[in-house]
């Protein structure tokens, strides 16, 4: 696949050939995008080009983490955590918070929305390379880059397609497999499914029912996001006591793919299910290692092409309920 446009919002060490920063998303056209069901993964006879994981990226065992549960994290829903269902104020208002980007505002009438969700689960840290490296374990050729950093740290160099491959992988895993919490496994036996969350999903994850600009208040912490760094953290090193629901590195470390394509708002779940063999961008969100502090807020929408895998960008699931 190719990728047209580049542009960034972010410090030049984030522009890369399709990835493009929330300033000017909807400005540009990327071209030759690959859509999820054009993808393979094990066991559908494909491939994409990878390597075997290295001794690195699978430990024995590793501390926080569960080496016999796909190095989940180890408590006693592996990780996930409930959100409750209910109503979240969704995207921002610029006469409130002057670093709002344009494509946060939800209408031309409304410069925030109301959104209702219903009850969900989603990761309390960001997929790690232990647990991608169990998967590409099984056979799917993950791409070499996203496998030599610390096992603990989140995986990133990961496409889209990738982390979709990896979402419906853990599926089949949790469903077949006598380890699986109760809790888990009842709602897997309901229809629900793991995958990436949706940008609403996402977005109340990060900021609760209170508005928050930031996961844990209104003002830039520099000791509550690893943000303008070298390099990744591990995931949940970085304290974040205030963060609604116990959630680590919801600004910050890598950018998250969503499951939503980019569109204008208002956010209309049904809409990311049109078209989605069109070319698209991706909406990634909470800003990276790499980024000032502007793109860590909870309502800053980033885009990618589904093909890129950079070293700032990886992903967390989410164990959604059946849709209507």
């Amino acid at each position: 696949m190719t990728s047209t446009a580049t542009a960034s919002a972010s410090p030049p060490e984030t522009t890369a050939p399709g990835v493009i920063g929330p300033a000017i998303l909807g400005a540009l056209v990327i071209g030759a995008a690959l859509w999820l069901g054009l993808q393979p993964v094990p066991g559908d006879g494909g491939a994409t080009a990878g390597a075997t994981p290295p001794a690195s990226a699978t430990p024995a065992a590793l501390p926080g983490f569960r080496a016999d549960a796909w190095f989940l994290p180890d408590d006693p829903r592996l990780g996930f955590v409930e959100i409750p269902a209910g109503p979240f104020s969704m995207g921002a208002d610029p006469t409130t918070d002057p670093e709002a980007f344009d494509n946060e505002r939800w209408s031309a009438a409304s410069a925030q929305g109301t959104v209702y969700l219903p009850a969900y689960l989603i990761g309390r840290y960001e997929v790690t390379v232990a647990q991608f490296a169990a998967f590409a374990a099984t056979g799917f050729p993950a791409d070499a880059e996203a496998l030599r950093t610390p096992p603990d740290h989140p995986v990133a160099n990961v496409s889209w397609p990738d982390a979709l491959a990896y979402c419906r992988w853990l599926d089949r895993e949790l469903r077949e497999a006598p380890q699986t919490p109760p809790a888990l496994a009842e709602r897997l036996g309901a229809g629900w499914r793991v995958t990436l969350p949706t940008e609403a999903e996402w977005e109340k994850a990060a900021r609760g029912t209170d508005a928050r600009r930031y996961p844990w208040g209104p003002q830039m912490r520099r000791d509550r996001a690893n943000h303008q760094s070298r390099g990744t953290t591990p995931a949940g090193r970085v304290s974040c006591p205030e963060c609604p629901y116990g959630l680590a590195d919801m600004s910050g470390n890598v950018w998250e793919w969503t499951r939503s394509p980019f569109r204008p708002y208002p956010f209309d779940e049904g809409a990311d299910r049109v078209d989605l063999e069109a070319d698209a961008l991706w909406v990634m969100r909470g800003g990276s290692f790499t980024d000032p502090a502007r793109n860590l807020r909870t309502t800053t929408r980033g885009g990618a092409d589904p093909g890129a895998r950079r070293p700032f960008i990886g992903f967390r699931i989410a164990l959604s309920p059946p849709r209507p």
